[in-house]
């Protein structure tokens, strides 16, 4: 690493990590995600980290659904291309994910139903239990009795399963929690009484282990709005961000915020720009067909200067794409959506934690610099639940930046300054000004003179500057300072990066967040000196490597893409740096 390079530097801890993987798989309507979860929620409870990863098709109802439980001693932070243990509901569950079945891995599946095992290689074990013979018939008990099943099998501890089914229907009969505790337990006696020789230890509670809750960037996002100072919200839902509303719509009334579902995105964005204009802290959320909508607004919160904040959740396009799956293809859109120039930041969350803290310090930075601030995560981040120790929120206080609500003499909205940022005020203080989409002078009248033209334009776009100066962080590097590989990336990548980079002690990794305004002169200092680089991402233009050419001159040549709407494995990562190591 050069020195005197602007950089958060942090050490990894390079101990071998291991971990066990439940998937569950089934048709939709079978209960699948909110058994998954319960296990993960087992898991965290009992003293470990979890890393869920959930496939579900672009469907309203029906088809194959499927989620992955990782779970880990050790911070778990991405999903696994193999299975330990598959809870098979269906005959599809088995054909689909056979293959992804760890050597002497095993499938749990109801032995009163015809399954296939005609392809299943000898040494994975078959754990058959009359699952509907256990549960009397009831197909939506199923998945409970199969749950027991897997308590058992990994040693975890039934009581804590049975009280999280207790709260999980805590609103629901009695009646309904004593079938599920009764399913459970038959379940995890069966797996006691027949499989004696295959139980392993694996979720035994372990002691003296903090608190930990699990959550999906979605719910990290929303509670860090709220952390944020959030008091207006409209959003119409759209996959991957649905999450992020329906946490809004619930907590609304508790923490004092209103949130509105409006007709179309072109409604939720100007109900946003007009909250924001009365002063309310204001944001919308979208994915990338609905900000093809928004974009008109965007340009105009640029023009009038007025603090709005977007989470957008990228998923595969184009057009309808791939509506349920997982991409990084809008950064470019984003950051040139609209016509003509004006000044916008844009951040991109890693994971749920940034999620929460860049979603906090976007209402900051909106009301600071007075311009839209949006928030890129993608569908991985959106709906991977991960197990995090409780956010801290005591350093964080509300900045409104050039604000105020006394009378000014001679008030000019749009006063030159030279750090771009005006003084800005609400209707009913007697400052008058006018908001239009024209351009305008200092008081907001429109005027197509060429030198207020350009004094107008410089002015916006010196906010910028004056970010990159004040606020924007130095990126983040993990691991070593002189490695043979290092690798550049963003978005979800960094958790199957990170945990794959355990194995590899002289490989390292610069994380970026900023895109704009964007860390030039730290990224050029590091990638410049680096042996050899290598650019990750879910995109097929490799749009990040593309950006770091445009502001470093640089050209990252190997590039490593994936453009399924799968993540990354951390085993395909594993495999690209043995390659290069």
């Amino acid at each position: 690493m050069p020195e005197g390079t602007n950089l958060r530097r942090k050490v990894l801890n390079m101990a071998k990590q291991e971990f066990i993987s439940l998937k569950i798989g089934g048709y939709a309507g079978q209960g699948i995600k909110s058994a998954g979860l319960m296990f993960a929620k087992l898991a965290t409870r009992s003293g470990y980290n979890i890393y869920t990863y959930t496939e579900y098709p672009s469907l309203i109802r029906g088809g194959h659904n499927a989620m992955q439980i990782c779970v880990s001693s050790e911070e778990v932070t991405a999903p696994s291309n193999k299975t330990d243990l598959l809870i098979a509901l269906n005959q599809e569950t088995i054909t689909k994910h056979l293959s992804e079945l760890s050597e002497g891995g095993g499938i749990i599946f109801d032995a009163d139903k015809k399954f296939d095992f005609s392809k299943v290689d000898k040494n994975i074990n078959l754990f058959l239990v009359p699952l509907s013979k256990l549960t009397g018939g009831h197909e939506l008990l199923i998945n409970t009795a199969a749950l027991g099943v897997a308590t058992a099998l990994f040693g975890g501890e039934i009581k804590i399963l049975k009280d999280l089914i207790s709260e999980e229907f805590s609103g629901k009969k009695e009646e309904v929690v004593e079938m599920n505790h009764k399913a459970v337990e038959q379940g995890y006696n069966f797996a006691n009484e027949n499989f004696a020789d295959k139980l392993q230890n694996k979720l035994s509670p372990r002691q003296n282990v903090s608190p930990k809750m699990i959550l999906n960037g979605n719910e990290a996002a929303a509670l860090g709005a709220i952390a944020g100072g959030l008091q207006f919200a409209a959003i119409y839902p759209m996959t991957p961000i649905t999450g992020l509303l329906h946490m809004l719509a619930a907590y609304q009334e508790k923490y004092g915020f209103i949130y509105k579902q409006p007709e179309d995105e072109i409604a939720a964005i100007n109900m946003t720009i007009g909250a924001a204009f009365a002063g309310a802290r204001a944001m919308t959320a979208t994915s990338g067909g609905g900000f093809c909508l928004m974009t008109e607004g965007y340009g105009l919160a640029g023009m009038t200067e007025t603090p709005i904040v977007i989470i957008m959740g990228m998923r595969a396009g184009p057009a309808t794409g791939l509506p349920t799956w997982s991409e990084q293809g809008d950064l470019r859109f984003v950051l040139h959506a609209h016509q003509g120039d004006f000044p916008r930041i844009v951040l991109a969350a890693g994971d749920g934690k940034e999620a929460f803290d860049l979603t906090m310090q976007a209402f900051n930075l909106a009301e600071k610099y007075q311009t839209p601030v949006v928030v890129l995560v993608d569908k991985n981040i959106c709906e991977d639940d991960q197990s995090y120790i409780y956010f801290d929120v005591s350093k964080y206080k509300i900045e409104r930046g050039k604000f105020t609500t006394e009378k000014v003499n001679d008030y000019k909205r749009y006063a030159l300054e030279q750090d771009g940022i005006s003084a800005r005020t609400v209707p009913g203080t007697g400052n008058f000004f006018i908001a239009n989409s024209d351009e305008h002078n200092t008081y907001g009248y429109s005027d197509e003179e060429s030198a207020n033209r350009k004094e107008q334009y410089k002015k916006r776009m010196n906010k910028l500057r004056t970010c990159e100066t004040q606020d924007m962080p130095a990126p983040t590097l993990y691991g070593p300072e002189n490695p043979d590989v290092t690798i550049v990336s963003w978005g979800s990548n960094k958790g199957s990066i990170m945990q794959s980079m355990k194995e590899f002690p002289n490989v390292n990794f610069l994380h970026l967040t900023w895109m704009n305004p964007f860390p030039s002169e730290t990224v050029k200092q590091i990638l410049s000196g680096a042996k050899h680089v290598v650019d990750i991402e879910c995109n097929y233009t490799a749009q990040l490597a593309g950006l770091i050419r445009e502001k470093t001159g640089i050209e990252i040549e190997d590039k490593f893409l994936k453009y399924d709407g799968r993540p990354f494995f951390v085993e395909e990562i594993a495999e690209k740096l043995r390659g290069l190591v």
